[in-house]
């Protein structure tokens, strides 16, 4: 009975790459929240690693790798069953192995004198991690589909006026001063982008791509565009940034940047994947 539960909810929609349901959704959901919990708490008793911003930015490559190496895994590359390490949401725990693995390196290296700053390594691994990555797709798409750049430059501009107008209300119409912190302004394009990607995949796009997630396929049915993406995550992000830095000035500024960094995963990772698979026609 128990097997049947999981294998409908958990292990058929891994293996069949199926949409996802309310209870997948609940369950990733609590996973991300225990995660951030726990990786907070495993951070503050290791000596020497500063949860801040500086390395919250040297993270984001790894944020950014996570969507390339989940478009790895939709070109088909990768066989059955090897492909499911890719999949959600057994690549969250891929991408957090590389990530500590990565990080756990470059503070040794720094103990021994062998790097300046760890987070310089850490972020250089992340982005070194990234271009193996990307020259992996580069390759598929220059040997297999095509590289369309007019799609990379149409979703990156949608992302781009998008974000710029959604900052430029909560800084000057609200008069949020604080959002001019870069990492709220990445969380604000990380969103944008996964709206643009999935709007533009959906309404624009050659190919015909799907909303898989369960709020967004319901409220794009609901409205028949979707372009209603963007409404949803204002109706996310904005409330999201003002809890937070509420948050921030009472509460755990550690436990702030990393709940600030779980919510940037969450729309700028899937918003990579979009865009490349419909760079790449896949």
């Amino acid at each position: 009975m128990m097997w049947d539960f999981i294998y409908k909810y958990y292990v058929g929609p891994t293996l069949n790459g199926e949409p996802y349901t309310i209870v997948d959704t609940l369950t990733y959901a609590i996973i991300l929240i225990l995660a951030v919990y726990l990786v907070y708490r495993w951070l503050k008793k290791t000596g020497g690693i500063d949860i801040d911003q500086q390395f919250i930015l040297s993270t984001i490559p790894f944020v950014v790798l996570g969507g390339l190496l989940r478009v790895v895994e939709d070109t088909g590359i990768i066989p059955r069953p090897w492909n499911v390490i890719l999949v959600t949401p057994i690549i969250f725990f891929v991408v957090f192995f590389i990530t500590i693995t990565l990080l756990v390196i470059s503070r040794t290296l720094e103990k021994k004198g062998l790097i300046a700053s760890y987070t310089k390594g850490y972020a250089a691994g992340g982005v070194c991690a990234c271009i193996i990555a990307a020259a992996v797709l580069a390759y598929f798409g220059i040997t297999e589909t095509q590289i369309s750049l007019t799609v990379l430059v149409t979703i990156l501009t949608m992302a781009a006026v998008s974000s710029t107008a959604v900052w430029a209300l909560l800084r000057y119409g609200l008069k949020w001063t604080f959002t001019e912190n870069i990492l709220y302004k990445l969380l604000i394009f990380g969103h944008m982008l996964d709206a643009s990607a999935t709007s533009f995949g959906i309404e624009l796009h050659e190919l015909t791509y799907v909303e898989v997630h369960v709020v967004g396929s319901h409220l794009i049915e609901a409205t028949g565009t979707a372009f209603s993406m963007f409404a949803l995550k204002l109706a996310v992000i904005i409330p999201a940034i003002y809890v937070l830095e509420m948050y921030r000035k009472e509460g755990n500024s550690q436990l702030w940047h990393l709940i600030l960094l779980a919510m940037i995963v969450v729309g700028m990772a899937p918003g990579i994947r979009d865009m490349v698979r419909m760079i790449l026609y896949v």
